[in-house]
């Protein structure tokens, strides 16, 4: 039976010596080991991890890019929710011991804190069986203990996987720690004991979801056995707790699979994600080309009229009234189609050779109709398209890569018959480094992520005004 009590013991780590070292030297070690090859990719205010908890020799190299990203950043609290291994119960259960030991030392529970989230809601309580051998919790304390000075934990693990104690869990934590600075570790695998293949096919649909931050459809997919993760309920509360404590980017940090320790690949892989939800930097996105609010306004008509146009395979409508000076002069342009917040389709003219205006209805038709990334827009989908135009500046050569501003700057690489481009919001969107921004316009082209340093691979930038 569930109990809500406090204890002034602190809670043990029963796997400290079998799924990780159990000496704080060896423990040190193997931490630095980790965290000193892994690399920092999200940029802003963290709000939200998801760490792997497998054995460290087979997880602790991914979960180290999620640690990586708040190294010696200061919070109140971290609250880890892990699902339940050992013990089956519904709802939620937070630990309410003094603490937890671990080979680095004690760590203390905020247990204020504590009492606050189990009252919310009688889907949340504690019960002590939940907490006992549980390692998906555990093997998150050490990491924080290595990356972070001051910091109080609530240990979560849930027993439901369903969609509304997700809701409720959330709903508490927010409540609860309002005023507070919180950290969110949410900790999961993904898929278990298939092939590589089989393994990546599966976590591929399950890292979109999180990627597009749509926790809804992640329990969708999870729900129909689309892809696969034992912490998905955890992972699906961290995304909200981040969303309503004004989260607004999710991104992948790291993935990989114990085959890649083992080399068996055949079967009985198991795959591990870090990724991080966090409040992006302000950046200014590319530059003023000094087009007017009417004008731009004229360019979204015209994209709109000529999408709508090219889906309904009516006549293309003829802009010749209207249109002024600055819209007769030769651009490049993308134009951009986006279906609640998710592309939909962009093609775009690099080089100016052509009237603005021209160019736009040219390319607001191959966005609707020619993108192959895409099926065809289709008239029913016409209501929920959002356009966005990107004008572009001429190319120019870079010679050193400290030329290279995010969100001022988008990246045109090419290597013989490769070619790839990157527009200046994508970088910001995604808050990318400079070397990011390089390696993924190289993948975008279809070339391995360091071309860009060889010799022979041709790198431009240039800069746009987007509305």
């Amino acid at each position: 039976m569930a109990q809500n009590c406090e204890s002034k013991e602190y809670r043990g780590s029963p796997h400290a010596g079998t799924w990780y070292p159990g000496t704080e030297k060896e423990l040190n070690a193997k931490l630095e080991d980790y965290l000193g090859s892994a690399q920092s990719k999200a940029h802003g205010e963290i709000l939200a991890l998801i760490s792997p908890h497998a054995g460290y020799m087979y997880s602790g190299p991914v979960a180290a890019f999620a640690y990586k990203t708040v190294e010696d950043k200061d919070f109140d609290d971290v609250i880890v929710i892990g699902p339940s291994h050992y013990h089956g119960f519904l709802g939620a259960s937070v630990d309410t011991m003094a603490g937890r030991m671990t080979p680095l030392g004690k760590v203390e529970f905020d247990l204020p804190l504590a009492r606050k989230i189990i009252k919310y809601n009688k889907k949340i309580t504690n019960d002590p069986r939940a907490h006992i051998e549980e390692h998906s919790v555990e093997l998150q304390i050490p990491f924080l203990q290595k990356v972070l000075e001051k910091f109080k934990v609530i240990e979560i693990v849930m027993g439901s996987h369903d969609y509304d104690v997700c809701v409720i869990l959330s709903d508490a934590i927010v409540a609860a720690t309002e005023g507070k600075k919180v950290l969110v570790v949410a900790s999961s695998d993904l898929s278990h004991f298939h092939t590589q293949e089989e393994a990546e096919a599966l976590d591929n649909i399950l890292i979109e979801a999180v990627s597009k931050y749509d926790p809804e459809l992640l329990y969708k997919r999870l729900a129909q056995d689309s892809c696969e993760a034992c912490g998905g309920a955890p992972i699906i509360t961290a995304m909200l707790v981040a969303r309503k404590k004004g989260a607004t980017t999710a991104k992948q940090l790291m993935y990989a699979t114990s085959g890649t320790i083992t080399g068996e690949y055949s079967h009985g892989v198991v795959g591990y994600l870090a990724a991080a939800f966090f409040k992006a930097k302000e950046v200014q996105v590319g530059v003023d080309l000094g087009l007017s609010e009417k004008e731009k306004e004229k360019l979204k008509e015209i994209a709109q009229m000529s999408v709508e146009a090219a889906v309904k395979h009516d006549k293309l409508p003829e802009f010749k009234n209207n249109i002024s000076a600055k819209l007769k002069e030769p651009y490049g342009i993308f134009v951009t189609l986006n279906k609640h917040n998710t592309l939909r389709g962009c093609i775009g003219r690099i080089i100016g050779d052509q009237p603005l205006y021209i160019s736009c209805q040219q390319m607001a038709q191959a966005a609707a109709l020619e993108d192959p990334r895409f099926p065809l827009v289709t008239e029913k989908e016409l209501p929920d398209l959002e356009i966005e135009i990107s004008v572009l500046t001429p190319l120019e050569k870079i010679k050193d890569f400290d030329d290279i501003v995010i969100g001022r700057d988008g990246l045109y690489i090419i290597k013989g018959r490769y070619r790839g481009l990157l527009l200046p919001q994508v970088a910001a969107e995604y808050g990318w480094t400079v070397e990011e921004f390089l390696e993924q316009t190289c993948r975008k082209a279809g070339l391995p992520s360091n071309a860009y340093k060889e010799k022979d691979t041709e790198i431009y930038k240039f800069s746009a005004e987007v509305f």
